[in-house]
């Protein structure tokens, strides 16, 4: 079986995995990712409008926009990396493409944090997203012009320890659940 087709069979297994995930949560879903953001105080960062049956980090984006930047990802074109767009609490937002909100009137920047929506993650910051390849393109052309740091926020039923992965794939720094946080062991060696 090819790469490209071990990566279509976990992310189709890790779609129904994460339904049932998102069915049951916890109302408070970004306590931990709070936590973790309250360390980064005036921080540009970009967070995510949830699609589907992602788990919500826009609690967590509301504590931390009183303290400095936050913004969104927009899509600007397949094969591109992502745009960041100033988000607030309540603005005028309208549909981007996959269905993400983003902000009508968009004022772009750039975060040196980013809060990374997946399928599934493995403990040494692997990230299963859904193969448009936005965020790797994205946190490759960031990280070589600085140090980003990329949080993936998921449920901990996410997990999955055989991702099927690739040199292309950008890790992740920390993983944040519902559950707590995961520490990636090998973000330090980076």
């Amino acid at each position: 079986m090819t790469l490209a087709a071990r990566k279509d069979a976990a992310r189709k297994a890790a779609f129904a995995r994460r339904k049932p995930l998102f069915d049951n949560a916890p109302a408070a879903q970004s306590g931990y990712l709070s936590e973790v953001l309250a360390g980064y105080r005036g921080v540009p960062l970009s967070g995510y409008m949830p699609i589907r049956t992602e788990i919500d980090p826009r609690d967590a984006m509301a504590e931390a926009a009183a303290r400095g930047p936050v913004g969104v990802p927009v899509i600007v074109g397949a094969g591109q990396p992502l745009r960041f767009a100033r988000w607030e609490p309540d603005m005028p937002m309208r549909d981007g493409p996959f269905g993400a909100s983003i902000p009508q009137e968009p004022a772009y920047f750039e975060p040196e944090i980013l809060i990374v929506p997946l399928l599934a993650f493995s403990r040494a910051g692997g990230r299963l997203g859904y193969g448009g390849g936005f965020y790797d393109r994205t946190l490759e052309g960031l990280r070589a012009k600085r140090a980003t740091l990329a949080i993936g926020f998921a449920f901990a039923g996410q997990e999955d320890p055989s991702l099927p992965l690739e040199p292309l794939d950008q890790p992740m720094d920390l993983i944040v659940t519902e559950a707590g946080v995961i520490e990636v062991a090998s973000a330090a060696a980076r």
